[in-house]
């Protein structure tokens, strides 16, 4: 019987990993089988193409890159990590917690399109995911929804400042905020849970944040 796979997704400096790590540990104290995985996947071949385009070596600027061609990138990505790394454990039960999954696919390509599109989009890429690939569909996203303003101070300090560090989509802010709507849209249409970090103009604590996520995720434990 397959595990539940558990989506955390977010702007970049969000907290997706931090989140994700505080609610492994909260499965492994409950003697759960859990596995993490993260996308990209930067320690596999698989990741090169992902690699080249937010390098800006099919252009520096996110919006001009063709999104099914990108979308396809991250996909090869998560087809290969599943095949390789995590499909034995997710096929014989256990959790797993992924930081991104092709729901980053919606909020990061999305945006490149005019808004009649974005149906169309989203009915293409669940279909090559999880139809063609045979990928598995999450069982709850949770989205940790940060201002972007907010999220690119959190990069900032991440990076102690050195933008050069940045890929092509960290560097726009203009871009992150066509995401966040693209985000928000994709999560009323496809039923993902939200949470909110921040509370009266002010980030909540990781462990405000993880208590919501603990009851989001009630439904989805034994």
């Amino acid at each position: 019987m397959p595990g539940k796979l558990i989506v955390f997704e977010g702007l970049d400096g969000s907290g997706k990993a931090t989140q994700t790590q505080l609610f492994y540990t909260f499965l492994q104290n409950k003697d759960l089988r859990v596995r993490h995985v993260s996308f990209p996947d930067y320690t596999s071949p698989s990741s090169a193409l992902v690699k080249l385009y937010l390098s800006g070596a099919f252009g520096s600027d996110p919006q001009k890159v063709n999104p099914y061609a990108a979308a396809s990138f991250y996909t090869v990505d998560r087809f290969a990590s599943y095949q390789q790394v995590w499909k034995a454990d997710y096929e014989s039960g256990a959790y797993i917690l992924a930081d991104r999954y092709t729901t980053s696919n919606l909020v990061y390509q999305l945006p490149k399109l005019p808004r009649t599109q974005w149906d169309a989009f989203i009915e293409w890429l669940l279909d090559f995911e999880y139809q063609k690939c045979e990928l598995p569909r999450p069982d709850m996203t949770l989205y940790l929804d940060t201002p972007p303003k907010v999220s690119q101070k959190l990069l900032e300090n991440r990076y102690a400042g050195d933008t050069s560090q940045e890929d092509i989509h960290e560097k726009d802010t203009a871009f992150q905020a066509a995401c966040r709507e693209a985000a928000l849209y994709a999560a009323k249409q496809l039923h993902w849970t939200i949470v909110p970090c921040m509370e009266k103009n002010r980030l909540r604590s990781p462990d405000a944040i993880h208590a919501d996520i603990q009851l989001a995720v009630k439904k989805c434990l034994p």
